[in-house]
């Protein structure tokens, strides 16, 4: 099969883009991207902009039909977190490995022209955004900020040489019945908003959710710091991520943990909108978040832990322990069946461990790839 590459400039190709997963794997285990969000990137018309545009391409076959898809983007933050001039690519499907090779030769191409000497992905747009590929797991479905992919990706991406980077798992979490009998806390442990040795936990609120976000925010990039794929972010680029989260957002699973006032430890769970972007091909906006929210308290019984942190300076103070019993009461008072969490990278055992403390199992593998560009 010859296949040819073009840049996605029309509403027509960007449909054909936005529809392709469900093409190429049909409906059940592939989560999309919210459609507004790949409009923002198409388009420019996002806080990460200001580092370039994002260039969505797709890939055809012989007959005109389209058989892969790929977006290129850089960001310097990222360049100087892994020391080199790197061209980034996401949202990759492809039919078939001589689809993603040919994929590949255009991104090697494009980096070349740029001096990039190093091709590093698939993330959509940052690996602490979202990206990746499942390496294991691959008949359970993906949810949202997370990937999902058939069986023969990470064979493709190796047989073209490309090399794993940032391995790590995503994890599950049964939570029993749902019946929404709640645990008892520990008898050392401190009813929420009263402080003990410095410590106070709070429940988020709908009505302060931009204060308590931009105080997690301020956790997040510090206890992330060290992590050899973060890079920063901004307060722009946090709003922009987490627009409309106040019509979706559970106080009972959305904690913090300030030490003498200031904020040390967060933990972030969201109700698990998957379904319904499944069913509406990622077609979802922020004026439909109100509708939803009423459909969630009519039964989605599943949850999905975003990110937790602690700030280095308060490590080894057992807050997140603290902060997961919380979180825990709230789902099981809830009446969630299940709690899933985006990828933790392997050599997070304390992440990890507090899944397993919740009684979790890593769920899919999961991988990023590099290769040097030829």
């Amino acid at each position: 099969m010859s296949v040819r590459v073009e840049q996605v400039l029309t509403e027509e190709q960007f449909e054909e883009f936005v529809a392709l997963p469900v093409t190429l794997h049909g409906r059940g285990r592939h989560v999309p991207l919210l459609q507004p969000t790949l409009r923002s990137w198409w388009t420019g018309e996002h806080p990460q902009g200001r580092f370039g545009p994002v260039t969505f391409l797709l890939a055809r076959s012989d007959s005109g039909a389209a058989v892969g898809r790929m977006c290129l983007h850089h960001n310097p933050s990222f360049d100087d977190k892994v020391g080199a001039e790197t061209q980034l690519f996401g949202l990759t499907e492809f039919a078939d490995v001589s689809v993603l090779d040919t994929l590949m030769t255009y991104a090697a191409g494009s980096a070349r022209v740029t001096a990039r000497t190093q091709l590093v992905g698939p993330v959509a747009l940052l690996p602490n955004q979202t990206g990746g590929v499942i390496t294991s797991g691959f008949d359970e479905r993906g949810f949202m900020d997370s990937p999902w992919n058939p069986a023969s990706y990470p064979e493709a991406y190796e047989a073209l040489g490309f090399a794993r980077i940032f391995e790590g798992a995503t994890w599950i979490v049964p939570l029993g019945g749902g019946d929404g009998a709640a645990s008892e806390p520990p008898a050392d442990e401190p009813p929420i908003g009263e402080p003990s040795g410095g410590v106070v936990v709070r429940k988020a609120s709908r009505l302060r959710l931009r204060r308590d976000l931009e105080a997690m925010r301020q956790v997040l990039n510090a206890s992330f710091a060290a992590l050899p794929y973060y890079t920063e972010i901004s307060a722009a680029d946090l709003a922009h991520q987490t627009a409309g989260l106040e019509f979706l957002v559970d106080p009972d699973l959305f904690h913090l943990a300030y030490i003498d006032g200031e904020p040390a430890a967060f933990v972030l769970v969201v109700p698990d909108l998957s379904e319904f972007a499944m069913a509406r091909d990622g077609r979802l906006a922020v004026k439909d978040y109100p509708g939803l929210l009423w459909r969630r308290l009519k039964g989605t019984t599943d949850a999905i832990l975003i990110i937790k942190g602690t700030d280095p300076s308060a490590q080894g103070r057992g807050l997140q322990t603290l902060l997961a019993r919380q979180v825990e009461r709230g789902l099981r008072a809830g009446g969630y069946r299940t709690l899933r969490s985006t990828f933790v990278e392997t050599a997070n055992a304390g992440s990890s461990r507090t899944y397993e403390r919740m009684g979790g199992r890593p769920l899919q593998g999961t991988t990023f790839y590099r290769r040097t560009v030829r």
